[in-house]
């Protein structure tokens, strides 16, 4: 008997968020083919709790085999698992030659459409200060109309309404449900880039002080957006129920960096747009000197375009995405909390701490190189041409180098679903790769920054630092910022780690302007040091690891039983070295998990036949049904007194006591 995948169906999840199983296709249900025979019915319970891609025939974990069986056994779902997607769109391809193209707008588009439109109005702020230095002089270079602290406000406010969007809708994310929480991001973002549309001054300094809040305000909505893309691209999925699918397991990873790299895409934009729009007004020419009215057109219009789009994606947020906060409402619903679940931020930090360590460590240090990045490209440009004054020459190397940066997040979505590379091998990789490539510099400076003879190897190595941070650190650190965390407090963790990642870009921003330029290529390497170090010790490896045994692990932890979770969620490959040290691991025991999935699948299954029983509402709440023949296992096995217990009002003993010798008879029944 094998899982089978049913046929097409009509999908019921359209307009979540699509990461990390993409838009419900209809296609992705699983069930046990041909009802089994009573010497055979143990058999379904072990099909689903041992699934092909994760368990050999005999139930060995893959994690649990030698190293060259582990490898055989992954590249051989791997490649199986390619085959199939190659043969997915082949077929699409014949339907409709374009609908990859379709696909991969619902499933990586509009997951990351909010990011999207942070990267590129984020990264506009940098690109458009030279053009504000060349067309008003007097206000951004030699401050005799401006005052200098309100100059260098426009950068630190943005960063500082980053953070406390992070920190503030991170928590409200938690607390009031991700749909809101998105809705208001967008909401934050529109309103900010009509301020920024219609920044104004009757002075020079006033309109800068206008500049520097309206970015401030727009901050906000930006910093929301990392924790709640983030949380709402793990959580609402084809199979958000208790029976997992393998699509999470083999392309979570994939997805949600999808989702991810739109933020490359934003950026990209961005810059092709702003050449177009100097070169269309400013007489077809990019060169100085650049006319006041210019200035003008250029950054308002570059900011009025995106606003068109993010007053859509209120609109899609808010009619299209009813189930958004799905996962968070059944994961309280099944702890009697309503509103912010204090219990479980505390329970968290307490068993999850070296993951905090790991996750707001490493994105700090990560911030810290991805500013470092720009040492680079000031440099190698005063070096291929001395003495330009012209902006086109430095937006068309930005352009160059956002196109390499894009090269590494595509890489970065393809192989960190594979287990052999992983998240935890790919950060870590990214932050030695960044050490290496400013260290050389730094030793060798007059060499390589200061001597056109050798800028083709600076220009290399500046290039191959922006290719390994995306590829590493800045892809993953989003990831598993989320990914390592449970459900109540998931959005809090991802937005604390965000903000203290930008802590390390406020670092940079300041502490640059105190240090001259070849002792910033001396400061910046240790952080790549400092991150790998962290990496390696804090950070757990969750690659392949299904979520629901995560959540399934913090249930027992929520409810003092920790030390009876036996599953793979404690194995060692998925703890880190600091959680190996303080024991997690050695409560690991596949065959009681086999004993208490059992027991816990029957729990469910029973609790859930009691809600159906005792609802006539929201009929929406159980559309996770188990595959029917688990369903007529437990039909067929359950002790009906059981099920009766189960819908007697709240406060009966009797269905605990029930409960209780069910699960005891059923523990008994499988050994």
């Amino acid at each position: 008997m094998a899982l089978h995948q049913h046929h097409h169906h009509d999908p019921t999840n359209i307009g979540m968020v699509s990461a990390p199983h993409g838009p419900e296709t209809g296609d992705d249900h699983a069930s046990l083919r041909g009802v089994p025979e009573k010497a055979t019915e143990e058999r379904i319970l072990k099909e689903l709790i041992y699934p092909e891609d994760t368990h050999t025939e005999n139930g060995t974990y893959w994690a649990d085999l030698p190293f060259g069986q582990q490898l055989a056994f992954n590249r051989k779902v791997d490649n199986a698992e390619a085959r199939k997607e190659l043969s997915a769109i082949g077929s699409m391809m014949k339907k409709d030659p374009l609908s990859p193209v379709s696909w991969y707008f619902r499933n990586a588009v509009l997951p990351g459409a909010g990011l999207g439109l942070e990267g590129y109005v984020l990264f506009s702020i940098g690109n458009l200060t030279p053009l504000f230095s060349a067309a008003w002089p007097t206000c951004w270079k030699s401050y005799a109309v401006c005052n200098k602290t309100w100059i260098d406000a426009v950068q630190y406010l943005e960063v500082l309404g980053i953070i406390v969007g992070q920190i503030l809708v991170g928590v409200l994310g938690d607390g009031i449900g991700r749909r809101w929480g998105l809705i208001q991001d967008a909401a934050i973002m529109f309103i900010g880039l009509l301020m920024l549309v219609a920044s104004w001054g009757t002075t020079l300094n006033g309109w800068v002080i206008c500049y520097a809040w309206a970015l401030f305000f727009y901050g906000i909505g930006v910093g929301g957006e990392y924790p709640m893309t983030a949380t709402a691209a793990m959580e609402n999925a084809t199979g958000s129920g208790r029976v997992s699918t393998k699509d999470d397991r083999l392309h979570r990873g994939r997805k949600v960096t999808m989702a991810f790299l739109m933020q490359g895409w934003g950026q990209f934009f961005n810059q092709v747009l702003l050449i177009l729009l100097l070169l269309i007004f400013h007489h077809g020419s990019g060169n100085p000197p650049y006319s006041k009215v210019a200035a003008q057109w250029v950054f308002r219009v570059s900011f009025a375009l995106p606003a068109v789009g993010t007053l859509w994606l209120v609109y899609y947020r808010w009619f299209k995405m009813p189930l958004a906060s799905k996962a968070l409402n059944a994961a309280k619903k099944k702890s009697s909390v309503t509103g912010y679940d204090v219990q479980s931020l505390k329970l968290a930090c307490s068993h999850f701490g070296g993951r905090l360590i790991a996750t707001s460590g490493a994105w700090f240090c990560n911030d810290v190189f991805f500013y470092g990045n720009k040492l680079f490209q000031s440099q190698f440009i005063s070096v291929i041409s001395p003495g330009t004054k012209s902006i086109m020459t430095n937006w068309l190397w930005n352009l160059v180098n956002v196109g390499v940066s894009l090269c590494g997040y595509y890489l970065a979505s393809f192989l960190i679903d594979i287990k052999f590379v992983g998240r935890k091998r790919m950060q870590q990789l990214g932050f030695a790769m960044d050490f290496i490539l400013f260290l050389v510099p730094a030793i060798h400076y007059h060499y390589y920054a200061q001597e056109k003879a050798h800028i083709a190897a600076f220009q290399a190595m500046y290039f191959l630092s922006s290719f390994f941070n995306q590829f590493g650190p800045n892809s993953t650190t989003f990831l598993v910022a989320a990914e390592v965390y449970p459900t109540p407090i998931r959005a809090s963790a991802h937005g604390f780690s965000a903000a203290c990642g930008k802590l390390g870009a406020l670092l940079a921003a300041v502490l640059y302007n105190y240090i001259d330029t070849q002792t910033k290529f001396w400061v910046v390497p240790w952080f790549g040091l400092g991150g790998m170090l962290l990496t390696w010790a804090f950070l757990p490896d969750t690659t392949g690891l299904d979520l629901k045994e995560q959540e399934r692990r913090f249930t027992y932890i929520r409810e003092g039983r920790a030390h009876e979770y036996h599953g793979v969620a404690v194995h060692p490959h998925h703890l880190s070295l600091w959680e190996r040290l303080r024991g997690a691991g050695k409560y690991y025991n596949p065959e009681l998990d086999y004993q208490s999935k059992v027991a816990d699948l029957r729990t469910e299954w029973t609790e859930k036949q009691a809600e159906k029983a005792g609802s006539e509402e929201d009929i929406s709440a159980f559309d996770d049904e188990y595959p029917p023949e688990v369903h007529d296992y437990f039909s067929k096995t359950t002790n009906k007194s059981l099920l009766m217990k189960k819908t007697t009002p709240v406060g009966s003993s009797e269905g605990s006591s029930g409960s209780s010798d069910e699960i005891t008879n059923e523990k008994k029944a499988i050994v």
